[in-house]
């Protein structure tokens, strides 16, 4: 018996590239107010307005746009321009349309267990964006299902294998955030498989387990199939 027989994989910086572009933005929007504050202190006035609107606004580029534009206001006590504000949301137009960049060994990966696995995407974020991305990616096929969700936890992950598959005790999932994806997979009595990204957002940290059994790490997606191959 296997002891695992379906597989979730996280979506932004697993399979596509993601955190690099919210990078870019950030320093764009730094430049448009290198006259008022300091990087630095914008920079940290952004992470705390993104914090402070998850529970409002959720995970993505909609929320992240919303908070560039409370943050001028705090910056710039309340004198931004509206030429700046208008900059700010053309900037969050282009996050939403840039072009999806596969990660190596993604696709080669999905076809190598495709078929012998159930899979099933687990992604956070606005719904019309992870929508576009999947679609243009060109992995939807791979999928069994598909689940767009406000954010990850124990419970999501537990509802969803039982949904999908045959419980969290025997489903992995995969990711390249331990706070996220990892931990909470394995809190909810599965296994978690971690693939590290260069970039990874200030308020996913997470230190990695030292002592949890259903861990497992990953130079990159293309050892998954070893992996797995030693659960069977």
């Amino acid at each position: 018996m296997r002891q695992v027989t379906t597989i979730g994989f996280d979506a932004d910086d697993t399979l596509w590239h993601n955190e690099q572009f919210f990078r870019r933005t950030q320093e764009r929007f730094a430049a448009m107010l290198a006259g008022q504050a300091d990087e630095g202190v914008i920079a940290q006035g952004l992470l705390e307005a993104e914090r402070r609107n998850l529970s409002a606004y959720g995970f993505g580029i909609k929320g992240f746009t919303l908070s560039m534009i409370e943050t001028a206001i705090e910056v710039t006590k309340g004198q931004v321009s509206a030429a700046t504000i208008a900059e700010i949301l053309d900037a969050g137009r282009q996050m939403l349309s840039h072009p999806v960049e596969i990660l190596p060994h993604v696709r080669e990966t999905l076809e190598s267990i495709a078929g012998a696995y159930r899979l099933v995407l687990i992604t956070k974020g606005d719904l019309f964006d992870q929508e576009r991305k999947l679609a243009q990616s060109g992995l939807a096929d791979f999928f069994d299902a598909v689940e767009i969700v406000s954010d990850k936890h124990a419970e999501t992950y537990a509802r969803i294998f039982a949904r999908h598959g045959d419980g969290p005790a025997k489903s992995m999932m995969v990711g390249n955030s331990l706070k996220s994806d990892v931990l909470p997979a394995i809190e909810a009595g599965g296994w978690g498989a971690h693939v590290p990204h260069t970039f990874t957002w200030a308020l996913d940290h997470a230190d990695a387990p030292a002592d949890l059994p259903r861990f497992r790490q990953l130079a990159d997606l293309g050892g998954l199939p070893a992996v797995l191959a030693t659960l069977d």
